[in-house]
């Protein structure tokens, strides 16, 4: 596994880059350098101090050797200058293998600050050799800063979902291996780990696969953090296995970041070609045993020529690419392959020939659906793994699909860890049926919900040959007592109009009427109008609407009259067969929210379809229980708005006596603010620091982006460690905003350090209790003095401790303090008790809802 410290270091260089140099790749270009530069250097040495020659730097490139760099007569631009000049020359470093001259192939330095080299060289002065495998981990985790290579439609491939088709594929130490498209080598690498996995004395079939770790950081997850050494494999198995495993990239800086990762994992030769795999026919002849790879999902500007030996003609990429590695697969030969959607159903010439292809010539033999967030943040793009096998397809007349909804990551930017992850499951079931199928076994899956089996004459049935696997799921049986009808029985849909911006205004006007949009159905409308025409889309303030796009796809919406936007898709419902209020709960219902969701992310931009909403069967009661379920749940929820306005409302509130002292705060206590730890020293896991984005009035938010510190920084910085009960006070915001001056009291039994820009109640006195102090401090006249107190510049607003102290408080006895804080916290039992009357009974929404399903 990467530890703290080489990750620490990589953080750092490229903080020290990125003023500079601000492209990632560009960044990770540099660093690549620097690291293989040193590492010659390092070699130079092993061999002088063990009494030989070196054998990178010598004779005229003898002056470039690191070492020289680092000479403390070198002013800083002559420094600058040698570095440029051997960078540029080491291409042609006769003494360097071929290796290294391909990886040092047009570098150079993109700036000229010497005090950012001389930062940036000692950094990487830092790095440690001793152990390939950590090298290998490093550059791993500098590779993950890569995202989007927009233009070429290329996404770097999560470590975990690589490691999940490798494992799946199963290569073997006498297979022969390609990445058509191998950006950093990322499927290469995870290919030879498993071999070696699998010759390696240590390796037990139990030990976890990387896609079943959980609460690890997306970036620092790796191939192989038990160090399966491979101590099975001869030395000859070891030199076949690295001929064996090919690369092809069309971008010469891939190439050059794929040679630099194979030989960090151990490759002395690797074999990655700068090659186009579309338009070049040179190694048309070469075929694999296995093919793992993430192509491109573009087309590239001014299009591709392609040759003509392809088995469907097309200009598509993501076409052409499943082209050719199905076609250069030996016999046994087996793939795994990350497609978009569109190669799934898309009804264009070439994709539907494709899809023939891959199944009627015995390729496919499964269909693995993957979440729409595994992207993020560079795509949000739908994108599904096709399993081939050229022995398995022969044996089977069905084609497997497996959805997989959660891979262990949140689908936010951040891709967060989460507890719910169903690659291990599928892997399960997928390994299951590979191996079965192979004793020639059946299989049954009928009861699964994440693995499904269809006929292939089902899918050959209108020439389509659909490879969505929703679209052959049985009708869904449950022991509803009511019967189930399609919507577009009892419903129509229709789509809203989208009148020209310059047309809208926000305060009401004669001949204009409202537009209704999603954002009106929020807390804070925002009133647009436009003018009457014949061409608005209207609604009343009972109609039922569906967001059919974007972040809002799937919401159930009533409410507003006017004229809809195209976001909104208006249910028109036959009144006779369904009433508008049960529409409105049935549709909420988690099964059609799922439905939505999926026939959302299943179309590429058009969002959700009337055609494919009316096709999703509901269970329909007979209009006198519709009328029954709808009051019923009516009563729930006027219990709901009744404790939410008791919660949304309540404020802690202290009458003042004007017979009280008013003193200032810093005579009863001190604010001491918190220290300027710095970011290099984070940790994955110790100390959790207690930082701005932590603090919020009235609560402590545990779950903010916590960042830790080592744990011995409890004794280095005691001054600063915080315990139960503490107070604390955000003291930076935005101008204008009044997004400071919160208050929250740690309320969990652990200890906590404290950063800058926080501050710490510390009560001085016995005059003052800390949990008045902490009422009062929510008052709006405590925040009122707050915020006049503060300074700062054009955006930025401070308030600075003796800002604080200066605030006047009223200071009554310490009994009446107690008898305040008494009242107070009984009040906050009884809004604690409503946040659970609302929890109760939106629980008991879903389940009269769920009954009706019959779950």
């Amino acid at each position: 596994m990467l530890d703290t410290t080489t990750k620490r270091r990589i953080d750092t260089a490229r903080d020290i880059l990125v003023g500079k140099v601000p492209d990632p790749k560009s960044q990770v270009e540099q660093i690549t350098i620097a690291l293989i530069y040193k590492f010659m250097d390092d070699m130079d040495l092993d061999s002088e101090e063990l009494g030989g020659e070196p054998t990178f730097f010598s004779g005229e490139y003898e002056k470039y050797g690191w070492r020289k760099i680092f000479n403390p007569s070198l002013g800083g631009f002559e420094m600058l200058n040698l570095y440029s000049e051997a960078i540029l020359k080491m291409g042609q470093n006769p003494n360097l293998p071929q290796l290294f001259r391909d990886i040092f192939k047009n570098a150079y330095l993109p700036y000229r600050d010497p005090e950012t080299l001389k930062s940036f060289l000692k950094i990487i002065n830092d790095f440690s050799y001793d152990h390939s495998e950590r090298l290998g981990d490093a550059f791993e985790y500098l590779l993950s800063v890569l995202g989007s290579q927009g233009d070429a439609g290329q996404f770097r491939t999560p470590r975990h979902v690589i490691d999940f088709m490798t494992a799946l594929i199963a290569p073997k130490k006498n297979e022969t291996v390609l990445d058509p498209a191998c950006g950093t080598a990322g499927f290469l690498i995870s290919a030879y780990k498993h071999i070696l996995k699998e010759n390696s004395s240590n390796y037990d079939k139990t030990d976890p696969y990387t896609f079943e770790q959980n609460n690890v950081k997306l970036a620092e997850i790796t191939v192989n953090g038990k160090h399966y050494k491979g101590d099975k494999l001869s030395p000859d198995d070891r030199a076949r296995i690295i001929q064996n495993i090919k690369g092809y990239d069309i971008s010469p800086d891939m190439v050059r970041l794929s040679l630099v990762n194979l030989y960090l994992h151990g490759f002395t030769d690797p074999h990655i070609h700068e090659y186009d795999t579309l338009t070049s026919e040179e190694r048309w002849n070469e075929f694999f045993d296995i093919i793992l790879a993430n192509p491109p999902f573009m087309s590239p500007k001014g299009g591709i020529r392609p040759h003509k030996r392809f088995a469907v003609q097309s200009k598509r990429s993501e076409v052409l690419f499943v082209d050719y590695m199905a076609e250069h697969l030996t016999p046994t030969g087996k793939a795994a392959i990350i497609v978009p959607e569109g190669i799934i159903f898309q009804s264009g010439t070439a994709y539907k020939s494709l899809r023939k292809m891959l199944v009627e010539d015995n390729y496919l033999v499964g269909v693995i659906s993957l979440p729409a967030g595994v992207f993020n943040p560079y795509s949000g793009v739908k994108t599904s793994i096709l399993w081939l096998d050229k022995s398995l397809a022969k044996k089977t007349d069905k084609i497997l699909f497996a959805k997989i909804e959660n891979d262990g990551f949140d689908l936010g930017a951040q891709r967060r860890p989460i507890k719910q992850n169903d690659l291990p499951e599928v892997f399960r079931k997928l390994t299951e049926y590979r191996d079965k199928l192979m004793l020639g076994e059946d299989v049954d899956f009928e009861n699964e919900v994440l693995v499904s089996l269809v006929e292939k004459e089902k899918i050959e049935e209108n020439g389509e040959f659909n490879l969505s696997g929703e679209r052959y799921k049985q009708q869904i049986t449950t022991t509803s007592q009511f019967p189930y009808v399609e919507l577009k029985e009892i419903v129509d849909f229709q789509g809203g109009s989208q009148p020209p911006k310059e047309t809208f205004i926000y305060e009401p006007k004669n001949d204009y009427v409202r537009l209704i949009q999603i954002r009106d159905f929020g807390k804070n409308p925002i009133p647009t109008f436009i003018p009457e025409s014949s061409k608005n889309k209207l609604c009343k303030k009972d109609d039922v609407f569906i967001a059919r796009y974007g972040a809002s796809l799937g919401r159930i919406c009533r409410g507003q009259e006017g004229a809809y936007n195209v976001a909104l898709l208006k249910t028109i419902p036959d009144e006779k067969k369904i009433t508008k209020d049960f529409l409105f709960l049935i549709l909420q219902s988690d099964f059609i929210q799922n439905k939505i969701i999926e026939l959302g992310n299943r179309a590429a931009q058009a969002g959700v379809r009337p055609s494919d909403l009316g096709e999703v069967p509901i269970p329909l009661p007979p209009l006198s229980v519709q009328e029954e379920i709808v009051a019923e749940i009516e009563s729930y929820q006027k219990i709901i708005d009744g404790a939410r306005q008791v919660v949304e409302n309540y404020k802690p509130k202290i009458d003042i006596d004007p017979e009280w002292e008013m003193v200032e705060l810093g005579e009863h206590c001190k604010i001491k603010g918190g220290n300027a730890f710095k970011s290099s020293d984070y940790v994955d896991k110790g100390i959790q620091l207690i930082r701005m984005g932590n603090v919020k009035q009235m609560f402590f938010d545990k779950e903010n982006s916590p960042s830790y510190l080592p744990q011995d920084y409890l004794n280095i910085y005691s001054d600063y460690v915080l315990v139960k009960g503490d107070l604390l006070i955000s003291m930076t915001g935005t101008v204008g905003k009044e997004d400071y001056g919160n208050v929250c009291q740690i309320d969990v039994d652990q200890q906590f350090l404290l950063n800058q820009r926080v501050g710490k109640f510390e009560i001085q006195t016995e005059q003052l209790d800390g949990q008045y102090l902490y009422f009062i401090a929510q008052t709006d006249n405590f925040r009122k003095q707050l915020f006049s107190n503060s300074s700062g510049g054009v955006r930025q607003a401070n308030i600075s401790n003796k800002g604080i102290e200066s605030i006047s408080i009223p200071l009554p006895d310490i009994d009446t303090q107690h008898q305040i804080v008494a009242q107070i916290e009984k009040e906050q039992k009884l809004v604690n008790a409503n946040k659970q009357l609302i929890e109760i009974f939106e629980q008991k929404i879903k389940d009269r809802i769920a009954k009706v399903w019959g779950e």
